[in-house]
């Protein structure tokens, strides 16, 4: 199952057309994105006696984030080996969690205004619960998830390491507009191997990261069932899993964004994401 938030209402897809879910349920769930995953399980039900989907359609205009509003957005910071390593800094020994705040969320093809030079691009596979989440065994994790999408952790690098210590990376990375999320919320049954996507980032239509989400240290079922742990997970919250390495805080001479670069996120089987960068006018 594909659903999109398209002019701020919970469409799904079926086949290659969108359905308007308010409509088509005839008022038994909300036109709301958000408020669909408080609900998931009956959605998902409810979804599965109508026609699925066959294939992707091209995106459609005015898309928002799917999940436009969590109540909690939560980042992995160092998951994927190759990025610890242009980094500098060591393979964490657990999950390395930070804040993203939600209020950073922004909606597919959303410009993203630069505050200034030193403005960084993280693709990442971003998770979103679907049920409550309190001390979940890694088995039963993907039971927990409505589904995935795609996400940038765009970073402020002067922000993140400013200081006595580099300790500002929650709001660093939480600026307005630094969560582009979407255009699709994807059910891990539509994907043939939800562990292992290609997962692509280009700038200017080039290829800056490339890699696959099988190389996370910390998969989809370990960062779940750890945050599960110390926190109650909600429907509808949020998780960034991590970059590759490729991001320009690691290349030498370093790279930023520029206005005019156009960011271009790509996962298997969830689409595509498409970033516009302009500056602080």
């Amino acid at each position: 199952m594909r659903i999109a938030n398209v002019g701020g209402r919970l469409h799904l897809q079926e086949r290659d057309v969108l359905v308007d879910v308010a409509e088509a349920s005839e008022g038994r769930f909300s036109s709301d994105p958000q408020a669909v995953y408080a609900r998931w399980t009956e959605f998902r039900d409810w979804a599965a006696t109508r026609p699925g989907p066959a294939s992707l359609p091209a995106t459609p205009v005015d898309v928002g984030a799917p999940v436009p509003r969590p109540r909690q957005c939560l980042a992995v910071g160092l998951n994927y080996a190759d990025h610890a390593e242009e980094s500098g800094l060591k393979l964490p020994e657990e999950p390395f969690v930070f804040p993203k705040f939600s209020s950073c969320i922004a909606d597919p093809g959303s410009p993203l205004v630069l505050p200034n030079s030193t403005i960084d691009w993280e693709v990442e596979l971003v998770v979103v619960i679907g049920a409550i989440a309190r001390d979940v065994s890694e088995a039963t994790v993907w039971d927990r998830v409505a589904g995935l999408t795609i996400g940038q952790d765009i970073s402020d690098r002067t922000l993140q390491f400013a200081g006595p210590a580099p300790q500002q990376f929650g709001l660093a990375k939480s600026l307005r507009g630094f969560g582009p999320l979407g255009p699709w919320l994807v059910t891990p049954d539509e994907l043939a191997d939800p562990d292992d996507l290609e997962i692509t980032c280009l700038l200017n239509g080039e290829v800056v990261q490339q890699s696959s989400t099988k190389h996370l240290i910390f998969d989809v079922r370990r960062v779940v069932s750890y945050l599960s742990r110390h926190l109650t997970l909600h429907p509808g919250d949020v998780i960034f899993t991590g970059t590759p390495s490729g991001v320009g805080f690691g290349r030498d001479p370093q790279v930023y964004l520029r206005p005019g670069d156009e960011l271009l996120s790509r996962i298997e089987g969830l689409g595509e994401l498409r970033t516009a960068v302009r500056g602080n006018e």
